[in-house]
């Protein structure tokens, strides 16, 4: 696979400061980045680990909890915290974010207390909401370090996100970094606004979004592959030397569609993410309370399920399958 080639914004030689703490190259650390407090008084802090090698290379964000309630992210970057496998770098620098979104983890929550989302409060202000200034906490303090951003989902509201990656055509080596990381599915996705991903893509910032399992869930499968995914970009960029898991195929997406509940009622998915689909396939049923209505769910295309919905009762109108349409699948 041909070399990604991101050259580092910040002069290695250079000490990384944030806050009042200062990271030369060889130095390691851990930060907390105050953003406010609750009316209890208790402080709001963002905790990031900084790992800096005596060798040049690219900065590279790890990011997990931009959603509190998506916790998948976070358990993948606390477990290779506690596997040390950033400590062991050989050139560069990581940084490492858990849990961006504190208030929303311990609440259950997507949201902060105003109900806002983080993730379409980028770049942030200081003088905003909370999620505003978690935002631009993360813009102003961390970003214009970062050459490389892998930011961790998943699917929220009962979806279930199949393994994948999505970037946007405009980031000149987003597609490249999503075959690196390889991923079952890679989707070709837009840049929503005040998104994290759009932030970054102003900034110059090379960033795909890793969106795998559903929220308040642990998924085994879906942590294994994400951590794979951040070892197999670390080699690539000659960040860590430890062997890399095998390689996977992968399917490339340039287009997807949802399917809506047709009804209201009871819902049975029949066939779930992962699988391939051809256009009239039976995918769910949906059924009334009372026994007295049966309507069936066929695939209006032919495609992939990335996505599907786990809630047992839906509303006319619900999305029940992300259909991935336009597939190459890549070896």
């Amino acid at each position: 696979m041909e070399k990604l080639q991101i050259e580092s914004k910040h002069p290695f030689n250079k000490p990384i400061v944030i806050d009042k703490s200062s990271f030369a190259p060889g130095e390691s650390g851990t930060i907390s980045l105050n953003v406010g407090r609750l009316p209890s008084d208790t402080k709001i802090d963002i905790i990031a680990h900084i790992y800096r090698s005596t060798l040049p290379g690219p900065v590279v964000l790890v990011l997990g909890g931009v959603h509190g309630d998506e916790i998948n992210g976070v358990e993948i970057i606390r477990r290779m915290l506690d596997e040390d496998t950033f400590q062991r770098i050989n050139r560069g620098t990581i940084i490492a974010i858990p849990l961006l979104n504190v208030f929303g983890f311990i609440n259950f929550s997507r949201e902060v207390p105003d109900g806002k989302d983080v993730n379409r409060s980028f770049p942030g202000s200081s003088a905003g909401s909370l999620a505003s200034r978690v935002a631009r906490t993360l813009t102003k303090k961390i970003l214009p370090y970062v050459d490389i951003a892998m930011d961790f989902h998943t699917g929220g509201a009962s979806r279930y996100n199949f393994p994948q990656i999505r970037y946007h055509k405009s980031d000149k080596y987003g597609a490249q970094l999503a075959k690196i990381f390889q991923p079952p599915f890679i989707l070709q996705k837009p840049l929503i606004p005040k998104s994290f991903r759009k932030t970054c893509s102003m900034m110059g910032i090379t960033a795909v979004v890793y969106e795998a399992g559903e929220s308040v869930r642990l998924c085994g499968v879906s942590i294994q592959k994400g951590m794979n995914g951040i070892l197999r970009v670390l080699h690539h960029l000659d960040m860590v030397s430890s062997d890399i898991p095998d390689k996977e195929n992968m399917v490339h997406f340039t287009k997807s569609t949802w399917l809506r509940a047709p009804y209201s009622g009871m819902f049975i998915w029949t066939r779930q993410s992962g699988a391939q689909v051809i256009k009239g396939e039976q995918l769910g049923v949906i059924k009334d309370p009372f026994g007295t209505k049966t309507v069936y769910v066929f695939a209006k295309t032919d495609g992939y399920i990335v996505g599907h919905n786990n809630a047992s009762v839906v509303n006319q109108g619900d999305a029940l399958f992300h259909i991935g349409i336009e597939g190459e699948v890549l070896k």
